[in-house]
């Protein structure tokens, strides 16, 4: 457990076994020692495979599939917002400790979800409001790695997030680097991201033409309607965030849907 910014933190569960991760994924996690069997849904912002090396330099062949299994080893990472509850003594527990970290045990239950993949559309947006950001981060993976490859129909992927302030974009730092990183990102992903709440001008610049960042909230149908002009097959909207976020979205891809083949999948669960 690692504190952020803003009163949030980064999780990272190392699975005793491997688990298959899909886009769209979300798990109820359990911390024994801070809130007993109490458990939240939060989404799978990121997942990491990795092999034992001790293991595979071991002379020892793998004869069957638990041999297999255990080389094999997952961590699955998530962004939690501090609320009440369970959330808020996490949070307050990692914030007191060295460094800002601490190390607990956890259960993890699931996967659920990862219904709605967005590997058909030839143009995607991919709206978040928020910590909505952790559901919209492992479909960018997903998709610049297919545009890469050849096995996804999309062609062009837009991000846009808004934030309240700039310290959020610590929150998903890594994982973002990794993705700014893939090879032909630059072909296929634009990021726009929208700070609500800043404290000077000085903090808004765009690192590229790529990555770009405005002050304020976004006209979500000017945003949808310069897509469109340039759409290439049918377009797939995704938003996660709060419900005023949800509800502008919707409402713009609502009325948009006589004009061009367009989609809409909001991605939410309550509790």
């Amino acid at each position: 457990m690692e504190a952020l910014p803003d009163g949030a933190a980064r999780v990272t569960i190392d699975m005793p076994r491997p688990w298959r991760f899909k886009p769209g994924h979300h798990a109820y996690l359990y911390f024994p020692t801070i809130g007993l069997w109490t458990s939240h849904p939060f989404s799978v912002a990121w997942s990491q495979e990795s092999t034992d090396a001790a293991l595979m330099a071991d002379e020892k062949l793998a004869m069957n599939r638990q041999d297999i299994l255990a080389m094999q080893s997952t961590s699955m990472s998530y962004i939690i917002r501090a609320r009440t509850g369970l959330t808020k003594k996490l949070i307050a527990k990692a914030e007191a400790s060295p460094d800002g970290r601490f190390v607990t045990k956890s259960f993890a239950e699931g996967p659920y979800g990862g219904m709605h993949m967005m590997h058909s559309y030839g143009t995607v947006m991919l709206f978040a409001g928020g910590v909505g950001i952790t559901h919209q981060v492992p479909h960018i993976r997903d998709l610049v790695a297919g545009f890469s490859n050849g096995t996804v129909a999309a062609r062009k992927i837009v991000l846009v997030w808004i934030i309240q302030s700039p310290e959020h974009l610590e929150w998903i730092r890594p994982w973002m680097t990794s993705i700014l990183a893939m090879d032909r990102r630059r072909e296929c992903l634009k990021i726009m991201l929208f700070v609500s709440r800043p404290r000077n001008t000085k903090e808004i610049h765009s690192p590229s033409a790529t990555v770009q960042m405005f002050p304020g909230r976004p006209d979500i149908g000017v945003l949808v309607d310069a897509e469109m002009e340039g759409q290439v097959g049918a377009l797939g909207v995704s938003v996660c965030g709060a419900g005023s976020l949800s509800d502008d979205v919707r409402r713009v891809v609502r009325d948009r849907q006589g004009r061009g083949n367009v989609d809409f999948v909001e991605e939410a669960f309550s509790w």
